[in-house]
């Protein structure tokens, strides 16, 4: 199992934190090994048992890891001592302050951020694909923090393994919708050899520091390159599969 940490969270003594990659787990064939979305045609026992493995490896005070229903929106929860909803909210981010409560999101080259405000206590975990990132979901979830008395200053963002320019083809209408939205936003467009690419990573980065965030970890792991083990829907496309894996990147307050 590779559990690949921010090196910026990993000095934080009350927080556990981690973004997994495929390997450790109980599933088979495509979705080898450690695959752990719900959502996928996986068999579910195995998803389960997954899911186990993650949470004990965080820590063994952990409640069942939160995950959500995502839609690629721009729409978030937050988990208080009040939060009761036994429904799996549909919603792409995730806030708390509650401890030993693991929030986690599930990708396959969008893009996991993890965030943490050092001296509110509180913790968010956001999943950005082109879509919500578009729409404004980190704006969103850092303004919340902000309203509930976080502070830019003592916020740090970490922005997990997800496909990489190279990796990222898109067609001409998808950078009109960008450009239309923001004319500066042609930077993060690259064309080759007739072939267009987007930087969702770059995207997201620019979202963080046109806020204010200045503590920002970019891990730059490509989800896309096998050699890095991790699952892609991208890839998965490509090697003409039904289905693919999830990646968890989870993060708890201790």
């Amino acid at each position: 199992m590779k559990l690949i940490r921010s090196k910026k969270l990993a000095k934080i003594k009350n927080l556990k934190h981690g973004f997994f990659n495929s390997i450790g787990g109980h599933s088979k064939n495509i979705y080898k090994s450690l695959n752990c979305g719900p959502g996928s045609l996986d068999n579910k026992t195995n998803i389960k048992k997954n899911l186990q493995i993650v949470k004990k490896k965080i820590s063994n005070n952990a409640k069942n890891i939160f995950l959500l229903n995502q839609i690629h929106s721009n729409k978030f929860i937050f988990i208080d001592g009040k939060y009761n909803n036994k429904k799996k909210p549909k919603a792409d981010a995730v806030i708390t302050n509650q401890r030993n409560l693991p929030i986690a999101v599930l990708t396959a080259d969008c893009t996991p951020i993890l965030i943490y405000d050092d001296k509110m206590k509180m913790i968010a975990a956001i999943h950005a694909g082109w879509k919500g990132a578009f729409k404004g979901i980190i704006i969103k979830v850092i303004k919340f923090m902000i309203k509930k008395g976080c502070r830019l200053e003592n916020i740090t963002a970490v922005i997990g393994p997800s496909i990489s320019l190279k990796n990222y083809e898109v067609k001409e209408d998808f950078k009109r919708k960008f450009i239309k939205k923001n004319k500066k936003n042609f930077t993060f467009f690259k064309s080759k050899k007739n072939k267009l690419y987007f930087d969702l990573t770059n995207y997201i980065y620019t979202s963080l520091k046109t806020i204010k965030v200045k503590n920002i970890d970019v891990l730059n792991i490509d989800t896309f390159n096998i050699k890095n083990k991790f699952f892609s829907a991208r890839r998965a496309l490509k090697l003409k599969h039904n289905d693919y894996g999830r990646n968890i990147s989870i993060i708890m307050l201790n």
